[in-house]
Parts: structure tokens; C-alpha cells; sequence
């Protein structure tokens, strides 16, 4: 019997055990099949360094050669893990332990919360290491500066700023503190209209503007930080006055000035702008001894502004000045293309004038009546016969006095545009 039993397990041994092993392959198979294993790549995972103290207990400093933050991290893995798995599962470490003493390289490991040590789970840096300088310790104090972003509440502008404190002492190691040029606290002024403290976030620059990394950087700044004091000042606009000196050549006269811009913005306490309504220049500043036709100037106007005035825009203290003198019997206006009235506009039309500047127009007749002429509300341009949408030259009719004679031809660039139409029934455009 036992014979008989050992015979039929004996009999075509090796067609079972090839049987066996195709199933096993079958089932790992079909595994593989229903749970594969795939990659994905996370961008931008910021590594941390670890165990510092290996080269600071030394009283050593450290400084990452490399100008990078984060790295990519290649996870592979099966796809029913893969597939729960997101950049806040992954950390990416720096340990310090593992440096290279002689070349000073560290490889970045990255491990994924929860699956430290499964070996389902494979992970791959790129760069999968970085360059550490060991160096000796300095330190330094820095002056601190203000820099501001957006601007205060309409009306208001910039006073004094003071960082508290002034000062901050920075460590680290010796080519990063030798690599520092400005220490700056940066605040954020949007909206304020009143003196107030505002805390700052400090940022290092070096030689070349870039702003520095401040790990392993040590500052004596304690709990509270940077501040700074802001003084908040009202603004506002005044004109700008000019007088002239001196006598014009014979048989010309000076008939007017004007200038670019007309009023300035200054800001200052509320005691140095009460009442200041204008900006007076001194005659002496344009002379116009001999002048024979129209000339510029410019002007620098920073000296006459009152004590505790400022320029809102300290690049604006340059004017220009046009000094106009005409010879007996004619006269130059500058017509601003604002004060031109638009006449047999179109209703369906919309009409827009182009402004590159004040239109100059020559007169000429009796010195009485050109020293009474005034063409302020005088200019008109009429678009009866301008009935479709377009760009036009038009020219300027200026209504004066029959014995003064218009020179020149003025004309000004009109652009036409169809206006929406409106439903009846809501008022709404469509």
C-alpha cells in the first residue's frame, strides 16, 4: 500500500514541480498587475539640517555652499500607497553627521511620514547632495535700514522712520558675514494716516543687491524683534509762481510765462502747510535781459520751499519754464487742448481728444487789442460733418476780435467711437 502511495506521488514529479512554480509566477503576476509599483516626482520639498551641533560644539561655523532651499523628491512605490501620498508626507534631511570631512559633501536623504521604514517605499533626491564649508565664527554689527512697500492713506505721505534698534549684531560664519553689505527691516505702510510702530521683517543683502539666506545666521535681536517708528505726514498740492528780471530786446515785450508742471505735491507738518497755497520763485531766478523770442528754463525749485516742506517726489524739483516775448504787433498763446469745446458732436458718437501738450497760436494786430486778448474759453473745433467712428485732424476755431488775425492753422487729433447702445426697456448697456 505505502509502495502504491509513494508510486502515484513519485510518478511525473517533474510536471508538478514545474506546475508549482508557474503558479507561484502566476500569482506574483497577477499581483504586480492588480497593485503596480509606479513613480511621482514632488517638486520644491525644503530640506532641514540636522545634529549642527557636530561642527558648532567645535565653535565652528558652517555655510551651504550650494544656492539651493529645496530639492525634487522621486518617490517609487505601489501604486494603492503611491496614490495617498502628498509634499506634506515628505521631508527631506540634511544630518550632518554623515559629512564628508575630506571634501565636505552631505547627501540629502528624503523618507515619507509613516513609511520610514518600509521597504515598499524608495525615494530619490535630486541633488542628492550639497556642499558644506566649515569656517571659523565672526560677527559683526550692522546698521539697520527702512525699506518700505505700497504707500500711505491719499493725502498723506513718508515722515521721519526710526528702527529700534538701530543697530544688530550678526553671527555666523566668516565669508557670509565678509558676504553682508545691508541689513534692511522691511515694513508694509499700505492704508496708515497716523504715526504709529510697525513691526519688521529684517533681510540681508549682499554686494550685488541679492537678497542672503540667513540660515545658520545668529542675530541679538531677543523675543521682540525689529521695529520701526513711522511719522505721518499730511500732503497736498500748491501752485507754482514765477517772476521775471530784466528788460526784453528793443521793440519786444514780455507777454507771459507758463510752465510743466503748473503745481507741485509737498508734504510736511500740519504747521509748515497751513496757509501755503503756492510756491514763490524770486524774479532774479529768470532774467530776461535782451531776450528776443520765446526761451526755457529750468528751474530748480528745492530752494524756495518753506522750512518743513518737502517734495513729495524728490526727483520733481526740476521746472520747465516758458518765457514768452513777442516782437510789437504779434503775440504766441499756449492753448491747453482741455479748454477746447466740442460742437455738433454726433449722439450716437463719443469723442476723445488727443493731448501731446498745449497748442501754440500766433496773433498779430493792435498792440491794444492783443495786450486785452484772452483766449481762455475762445477755442472750439465743430464735428458736424464728422459722422463716423475713426481718428480725424479737425481744426480749432478761436473767436477773437476781427482786427486780430489768427497766424497759424491749429488743429487737433479726434478720435470718434460708437457709443454702446442702451436697451429701452432696463436703461442697462448691452
Amino acid at each position: 500500500m505505502k509502495k502504491t502511495n509513494l508510486h502515484k506521488f513519485s510518478s511525473n514529479l517533474g510536471l508538478k514541480i514545474i506546475a508549482l512554480v508557474f503558479s507561484a509566477i502566476l500569482w506574483l503576476a497577477v499581483g504586480f498587475i492588480d497593485d503596480p509599483v509606479k513613480s511621482e516626482a514632488f517638486s520644491n520639498i525644503p530640506f532641514t539640517l540636522k545634529n549642527e551641533e557636530i561642527i558648532t560644539n567645535d565653535g565652528k561655523k558652517f555655510k551651504i555652499m550650494d544656492d539651493i532651499d529645496s530639492v525634487r523628491v522621486v518617490v517609487r512605490a505601489p501604486r494603492s500607497i503611491l496614490n495617498n501620498i502628498n509634499r506634506r508626507d515628505i521631508t527631506a534631511v540634511v544630518d550632518l553627521r554623515q559629512r564628508d570631512s575630506n571634501t565636505g559633501v552631505v547627501p540629502i536623504k528624503a523618507v515619507v511620514s509613516g513609511y520610514e521604514e518600509s521597504l515598499k517605499i524608495t525615494t530619490e533626491t535630486n541633488p542628492n547632495n550639497i556642499l558644506i564649508k566649515v569656517e571659523n565664527e565672526a560677527s559683526k554689527s550692522f546698521p539697520i535700514s527702512v525699506m518700505t512697500e505700497n504707500n500711505p492713506r491719499d493725502g498723506y505721505e513718508l515722515g521721519e522712520m526710526k528702527v529700534n534698534p538701530e543697530r544688530v549684531e550678526i553671527s555666523g560664519s566668516e565669508s557670509t558675514i565678509e558676504d553682508i553689505q545691508k541689513v534692511v527691516a522691511k515694513i508694509d505702510v499700505i492704508g496708515i494716516s497716523e504715526d504709529c510702530e510697525i513691526k519688521a521683517s529684517l533681510h540681508i543683502f549682499d554686494g550685488n543687491g541679492n537678497e542672503m539666506d540667513q540660515n545658520g545666521l545668529q542675530m541679538n535681536l531677543g523675543d521682540k524683534g525689529v521695529s520701526v517708528n513711522v511719522q505721518i505726514l499730511p500732503s497736498k498740492k500748491v501752485k507754482l509762481e514765477f517772476e521775471v528780471s530784466g528788460n526784453p530786446a528793443e521793440g519786444y515785450y514780455y507777454t507771459g510765462l507758463s510752465s510743466v508742471p503748473e503745481t507741485i505735491k509737498v508734504y510736511g507738518t500740519k504747521e509748515a502747510l497751513k496757509g501755503l497755497d503756492s510756491i514763490k520763485i524770486p524774479a532774479k531766478v529768470i532774467d530776461i535781459s535782451g531776450v528776443d523770442s520765446k526761451r526755457e528754463y529750468t528751474i530748480d525749485i528745492s530752494p524756495y520751499l518753506p522750512e518743513g516742506v518737502a517734495l513729495t517726489d524728490e526727483t520733481a524739483n526740476n521746472v520747465i519754464v516758458t518765457v514768452m516775448v513777442e516782437k510789437d504787433g504779434t503775440r504766441t498763446f499756449l492753448l491747453q487742448v482741455g479748454s477746447i469745446r466740442i460742437n455738433n458732436l454726433a449722439e450716437n458718437l463719443s469723442a476723445t481728444m488727443e493731448v501731446s501738450g498745449d497748442l501754440e497760436v500766433y496773433f498779430t494786430g493792435k498792440e491794444e487789442l492783443l495786450e486785452k486778448l484772452d483766449i481762455k474759453n475762445a477755442a472750439s473745433i465743430d464735428l458736424r460733418d464728422y459722422t463716423e467712428p475713426g481718428t480725424y485732424e479737425v481744426p480749432v476755431y478761436i473767436a477773437v476780435d476781427s482786427d486780430v488775425v489768427l497766424m497759424n492753422n491749429p488743429v487737433v487729433t479726434v478720435t470718434l467711437a460708437q457709443k454702446a447702445e442702451e436697451n429701452e426697456s432696463t436703461g442697462t448697456t448691452e
